[in-house]
């Protein structure tokens, strides 16, 4: 019998309402679905979807008008704002478009920086754990090259040490290949497939249908609802892209 994997996300009837002058916007309109542990999700939308507004939900950034979101078993709704930073921290490793890393640190030090708010790691634990990130997202070479010293995919690869290192239950992605060209976009999915294999939790949002075919399941949202959700039987391996692209140009 095939062991029942763990529930990590579930939305249940999520809704998240905003006042803009005299009307309310209706930005999700009873979102609900379950992410099991070592799923490799895309959440796709176009402008307008909502897709942003669940971004927040999903990394503890906002809270839902009505309905639950429940984080490794967790309820998120009625948490106060410091106990969803610290819910956050623990449970969520961000990666996003931008890298978001601070531009006079090197590497090891931008990957430190989420545990630098876990008191329970020791600061030479905090550096040996930073140093295995980065061996393992392949920049062991890298460890005390600054922001301007990288190249955009070797950042992005910081950015998903930084989100490795405080061994989170989720790695949420937000068009995490939107500013690379196509052979660095895939080279980050092959990271990423990497790391589905190794059974990590992901989820990528994107408006990039394509990032969908490198995936185990697709979510797609409109007009706050969600219309698709589907299970890739047929998933495509990034490295094989990659190998077939045109050599580039010396």
């Amino acid at each position: 019998m095939t062991e029942e994997k763990k529930t990590v996300i579930e939305l249940q009837d999520v809704r998240r309402d905003f006042i803009v002058g005299e009307e309310t916007v209706h930005a999700l309109r009873g979102v609900s679905f379950r992410i099991q542990e070592g799923e490799f999700v895309t959440i796709m939308g176009t402008s307008g979807s909502g897709k942003s507004t669940l971004l927040n939900q999903l990394g503890c950034l906002d809270t839902p008008t009505s309905g639950e979101y429940l984080l490794d078993g967790v309820p998120v709704r009625t948490m106060k704002r410091h106990e969803r930073a610290v819910l956050r921290n623990r449970k969520i490793g961000f990666v996003f478009q931008n890298y978001n890393l601070l531009p006079k640190t090197t590497a090891v030090e931008n990957v430190e920086l989420p545990l630098m708010y876990n008191s329970s790691v020791t600061a030479a634990e905090r550096r040996e754990r930073s140093i295995k990130a980065l061996e393992m997202v392949g920049l062991g070479g890298r460890l005390y090259h600054k922001s301007n010293q990288m190249s955009g995919g070797q950042m992005q690869r910081v950015a998903i040490a930084r989100a490795l290192v405080n061994r989170p239950t989720v790695i949420l992605a937000d068009e995490a290949t939107g500013n690379l060209d196509t052979r660095t976009s895939f080279e980050i999915l092959v990271l990423f497939q990497q790391l589905h294999r190794e059974g990590r939790t992901i989820i990528f949002v994107t408006h990039n249908p394509d990032i969908a075919l490198y995936s185990s399941r697709n979510i797609v949202l409109r007009d706050g609802k969600v219309r698709e959700d589907t299970v890739n039987r047929n998933i495509l391996s990034a490295a094989e892209a990659l190998a077939a692209l045109p050599q580039p140009e010396e």
